[in-house]
């Protein structure tokens, strides 16, 4: 992948430069345990007049001391810091003082569980500490903290409890799935050993990786459908983040890999830096041209699933900057499929669903601590026969 470890989810969106929310100015806060880095932090920020560091921390514990004195609006937050650490800080920070938090360290770079794990917990976003081996300075990313600051600024944050795994039900045992002999997909040949006769497509953005976590830590382990995810994300988070969804999930998540077959119980993450189509019920993979500047777009997974599945296509739009998923969900619904985008309340970033529900497309608007149980319920509405079809076709 060409992008710079910084890259992020945030880093893929549409590049119009934001603007400090409402025209007021975006105080910071930038905890980090270097004095240097502290310096060079703040001098960066201080020079965009539409922000302004209002204070730095030296570590995990004095950032939510003076979190809590100062109320900043973006808290920027390395992760290896003496006394609290970073990660266990903003688990912390999000439960008594929820705000926008950037994740700011060498250990915030592709790839990296501590980059997951700062997304799980609510981190907005992430940049990469330049480190000797780059070559790069802290001015030499202030561009991209300055925008990515500004983003976080727009973005909102809220306390949110998991709901135990699978609503309290335990996974079944499943045997590994291997392909049959003559290298072709079978319908019902698969980790869930049933044939996926409906599909659910989730896509997010911007807030995802939490958002996911939660919704798919309440959907029941005997899910009546396969499922794809398609997180705005850079190659090499994606493993991570099925693996952490597949810890705290009823259900079996994994990173898709090409010639995967769909599959009743499972939900297959598309990795970084490829779309994720489908030929019949089988993942085909490929690098085309990036859409609303991602790969992976969920329109080109929702195109897809709705040429493969037909009406048994239930999409669901989360949270996230832009306006990928609208186009897809326009196929799902031209298919005969449903729609469901999260509502503006629980959004860390009112985009994505917002623009399927002013393009007409959304058959329910659901907060998100709603919306496993509106899955079961519109799943059960969705015409079975369109996989049938289209594996006959």
């Amino acid at each position: 992948m060409s992008e710079h470890p910084a890259a992020s989810a945030a880093a893929h969106a549409p590049r119009a430069a934001p603007t400090a929310p409402s025209g007021r100015v975006i105080r910071v806060l930038v905890a980090d345990d270097s004095a240097l880095i502290r310096q060079a932090v703040r001098r960066v920020l201080d020079a965009d007049p539409e922000i302004t560091v209002v204070d730095t921390a030296r570590d995990g514990l004095d950032a939510l001391l003076k979190v809590e004195s100062l109320q900043p609006d973006v808290v920027t937050l390395d992760v290896e810091m003496p006394r609290l650490d970073g990660l266990s800080a903003l688990k912390l920070l999000m439960e008594r003082f929820p705000r926008p938090v950037i994740m700011f360290s060498s250990l915030t770079a592709p790839g990296t569980e501590a980059t997951v794990r700062a997304l799980a917990l609510g981190a907005v976003d992430f940049l990469c500490k330049p480190s000797v081996a780059t070559g790069l300075s802290i001015s030499a990313l202030g561009d991209e903290l300055i925008t990515k600051v500004k983003r976080a600024a727009r973005a909102r944050v809220r306390r949110i409890t998991l709901p135990p795994r699978g609503q309290g039900a335990p996974r079944s045992p499943v045997a590994p799935w291997r392909p049959p002999s003559d290298g072709l997909p079978r319908l019902g040949h698969g980790p869930g050993g049933a044939s996926p006769e409906r599909l659910l497509v989730i896509g997010s953005s911007t807030g995802g990786p939490r958002a996911l976590a939660e919704l798919t830590a309440g959907l029941p382990p005997d899910l009546p459908c396969a499922g794809v995810i398609v997180q705005h994300l850079p190659a090499g988070f994606t493993r991570s983040l099925a693996e952490r969804l597949d810890q705290g999930c009823g259900l079996r998540v994994a990173e898709a890999q090409a010639g995967d077959v769909l599959a009743t119980g499972r939900l297959l993450v598309a990795p970084g830096d490829y779309h994720l189509g489908l030929a019949g019920a089988r993942v085909v993979l490929d690098q085309a041209p990036r859409r609303h500047g991602v790969r992976p777009a969920v329109d080109t997974t929702l195109e897809a699933a709705a040429a493969s599945f037909g009406p048994a296509v239930l999409a669901v739009i989360l949270t996230g900057m832009g306006e990928d998923g609208t186009e897809g969900a326009r196929a799902v619904k031209a298919a005969g499929g449903r729609v469901l985008a999260e509502a503006e309340s629980t959004c860390v970033v009112y985009g994505m669903p917002r623009a399927v529900v002013e393009a007409g497309l959304a058959d329910e608007v659901v907060p998100l601590d709603g919306m496993a149980a509106a899955i079961v319920r519109h799943l059960a509405l969705l015409s079975p026969a369109g996989m049938r079809r289209a594996s006959h076709a």
